[in-house]
């Protein structure tokens, strides 16, 4: 079908929920993607940090096929082989005991806000329900996670919104202390704001949270929908901060490419839930929990993707700050952690990501004015060359 016809019967049968690009992406292998034109797109997108192997990596595609002959989905009514597989993976490579499965990242969230009520609410007392979170956020666009997340952006008309949510500045630590009270259960942050602009936090700040939270006898929940599966040159985005979680959410990446999500809690913790507290139909199933296992265990294999995550996250950062040397009218900062990497700049970047995809580039604008580059863990020097040249043709059209 030709694009024009594409973009009509997209326009006239999905809601219009996305300020869409005039780009029907039908194929994709790798680092690279191409429309349903033949153009064919470095991708330093990768599905806003899900494809974290690329796409249609061979292991993760065999995997997939021969489960899909083997058995597509039962009930968790069940219990499910790749399921059992994938948890002991994700316990036996981080703090957690238990593992709960689902579809997506606001669904992980939703779970994690759900599991630190009621294990407060056993623990603690029935008036403790209040969650503090930081602002500019963001966890979710179920309505509760859509209220746990700080911009008031994503919130209105959906009002009147969950109630139980505080908000303070990130990175701190002394907002935070004196937003705690007599009703407040848990904290919960990202260890990076992604959709935020790309927002590290100072080295100390997530291990002081922990204390603090020890302090007031607080569940610690971390955002890791972004920065975990390898992001940020480690596994989990914590490990960099010296410090445990007591609920640890992901998806994006879990999957290389299939919707999964996983809130991840300790022993204690995760007791709060027995059966009926909280279920998903399609929350592990045996097709998406074999795509998770082979994304993972190619990930860890010989830690040689991880070791390369962390190198091209420091050639990608000094490229672009050499961008920034030649461009500094236009480029205030760049900041990040493994190949999770923003460019602030002193203008709305959404003409620049337009510029970039006419000439073959795929970026991400997030938060108005911030350039993201989430690329595929395997990206390589020759990729991000490419990607730097295209980049500064664009920014030299601005001066």
């Amino acid at each position: 079908m030709e694009i024009k016809k594409l973009l009509e019967e997209s326009s006239h049968y999905i809601m219009n929920t996305y300020n869409r690009f005039p780009v029907a992406l039908r194929k994709g292998r790798g680092m690279k993607v191409w429309g349903s034109d033949g153009k064919e797109y470095l991708d330093f997108v990768g599905g806003i940090a899900v494809n974290i192997l690329g796409h249609c990596h061979p292991k993760v595609v065999v995997a997939i096929q021969k489960q899909a002959q083997r058995l597509l989905h039962v009930s968790n009514l069940y219990h499910i082989e790749p399921q059992i597989k994938l948890a002991r993976l994700l316990v036996e490579h981080s703090f957690a005991d238990k593992v709960f499965f689902c579809n997506s990242g606001a669904e992980a969230n939703e779970a994690a806000i759900k599991l630190a009520r009621k294990y407060a609410k056993e623990h603690s007392g029935k008036d403790k329900f209040e969650i503090i979170t930081a602002l500019n956020s963001f966890h979710g666009r179920t309505l509760a996670t859509v209220t746990a997340t700080g911009q008031e952006k994503f919130q209105k008309g959906f009002e009147p919104l969950v109630p139980g949510f505080k908000y303070v500045p990130f990175n701190d630590i002394n907002a935070l202390k004196s937003l705690i009270n007599q009703n407040t259960c848990a904290v919960m942050l990202e260890p990076i704001q992604g959709e935020g602009g790309v927002k590290i936090p100072d080295p100390d700040y997530l291990k002081n949270v922990r204390e603090l939270c020890n302090g007031h006898n607080l569940l610690l929940l971390l955002d890791e929908v972004q920065t975990g599966m390898g992001r940020t040159g480690k596994l989990f985005a914590y490990e960099h901060f010296n410090f445990t979680p007591d609920i640890v959410t992901l998806a994006k990446g879990l999957g290389g490419g299939v919707p999964i999500g996983a809130t991840l809690a300790s022993d204690k913790v995760a007791s709060a839930f027995v059966p009926g507290s909280h279920a998903s139909t399609f929350g592990g199933n045996p097709l998406v929990c074999t795509a998770a296992i082979a994304t993972i265990e190619t990930l860890l294999e010989d830690g040689f993707i991880l070791d390369q995550c962390r190198r091209m996250g420091e050639y990608l950062t000094e490229g672009l700050k050499n961008l920034q040397k030649e461009f500094s009218s236009v480029i205030i900062d760049i900041r990040g952690m493994g190949l999770l990497i923003g460019m602030e700049l002193t203008r709305d970047c959404s003409s620049i990501v337009k510029a970039c995809m006419e000439k073959g580039l795929l970026l991400n604008c997030t938060a108005g004015s911030v350039l993201r580059f989430t690329p595929p863990l395997i990206v390589q020097e020759k990729d991000i060359d490419h990607m730097l040249d295209i980049l500064g043709e664009v920014l030299s059209s601005l001066s």
